[in-house]
């Protein structure tokens, strides 16, 4: 059996307020966030915030006007530093795939280890082949393969010469939802068979959920937060974050002590010590899964507008006092516009802001 190259894994992907722009001007500013031995990162916002800026400076494609950008203990980026993207041991998934269509599948895998020895470099694609599912596809041409086979392919080839960290550009975007949904989470899956710490640029929060251990929200250029999916839901830093990820309203609400709010859902008692003062004036943020349909309920309002979400309804209920706010209900509870239905609060967390 023939030996094949030891991987170099990524102990730290370090960004030290990093800021990148054209002609002086800043795109991403002073970001900053770390990402550690065999996790997956993402980079998580609207068109137009920065992410693929910044993913390209991590790459080496883009100068840095501030900041560093350091892989273990080197610096790779910085204003008077800039180590050439082929020095970096950095791969990429683009979002174009940008297969070669002249080449095989196995001429496509192995493009990038035209300096490993013969044997090993097709040991390598062999075992990719497998990993990937497309044991038996080498002798084929990406014409003949469908768009989630040809996504495999791509990321095999930027996995074949080990990389210390990936990068992807927004991959899954060209496929459609059911297989990006079928997709991503084996490609996270093979991730972390290889242990390969990575980094996904997306707008799509699902995707970003799905596959990331660590989600950075990006907007106008400056990361707001960066933490855990379930962090970035729950407890949301900005109000960017909060009206950013996922569905969700803002309630006027009044403080009326520790752990405690009242607004036109009535006084909500929640397990985040808020540290609002009393009498404050906030911003309350309600879920549709924080309120849910209920029959019994004596606390009404009236469907305004209804979403059919298979499993689920999302109903835009308008409550006594003109709020409109999100119902989450069962698909077996199908009810028309104009009816007033039962409503039971169910929240627990208290995530608010200082009254804009």
């Amino acid at each position: 059996m023939t030996s094949l190259p030891s991987q170099k894994q990524l102990k730290d992907l370090t960004l030290d307020h990093v800021s990148v722009g054209y002609d002086g001007v800043a795109v991403v500013k002073q970001a900053s966030f770390q990402l550690h031995e065999g996790q997956i990162g993402c980079l998580l916002g609207p068109s137009g915030c920065g992410k693929s800026t910044l993913l390209r400076a991590i790459a080496g494609f883009e100068v840095l006007l501030a900041g560093e950008i350091r892989v273990d203990d080197e610096v790779i980026s910085s204003p008077s530093v800039n180590l050439n993207p082929e020095h970096r041991h950095i791969g990429m998934v683009f979002q174009d795939i940008a297969l070669f269509p002249h080449l095989t599948i196995a001429q496509n895998i192995a493009f990038g280890l035209t300096q490993w020895p013969k044997d090993a470099a097709q040991e390598r694609v062999r075992y990719l082949l497998e990993l990937v599912g497309l044991s038996g596809f080498e002798a084929r041409y990406p014409h003949s393969l469908s768009g989630g086979q040809q996504q495999r392919v791509a990321l095999a080839r930027a996995m074949a010469p080990k990389p210390k960290l990936l990068l992807m550009d927004e991959p899954f975007s060209g496929l459609d939802a059911k297989l990006r949904e079928e997709l991503v989470p084996d490609i996270r899956d093979i991730l972390k068979h290889e242990k390969m710490s990575a980094l996904l640029v997306t707008h799509d929060q699902m995707e970003a959920f799905a596959m990331a251990d660590q989600v950075s929200i990006m907007s106008k250029g400056e990361i707001h937060q960066t933490g855990s999916p379930y962090e970035i839901y729950h407890c949301p830093e900005t109000r960017f974050v909060a009206s950013f990820i996922g569905h969700g309203d803002f309630l006027a609400a009044t403080v009326c002590g520790a752990n405690c709010v009242h607004s036109d859902l009535g006084t909500i008692r929640g397990d985040l010590d808020h540290g609002f003062e009393g009498n404050q004036q906030v911003d309350l943020l309600v879920r549709p899964d924080d309120i849910l349909h209920d029959d019994d309920s004596e606390f009404v309002g009236t469907i305004e507008s209804k979403f059919f979400r298979g499993s689920h309804f999302l109903y835009r209920v308008r409550l006594v006092s003109g709020k409109v706010v999100y119902c989450f209900a069962s698909s077996h509870h199908n009810h028309g516009i104009g009816q007033e239905i039962g409503l039971s609060v169910h929240l627990d967390h208290l995530v608010m802001f200082a009254r804009e």
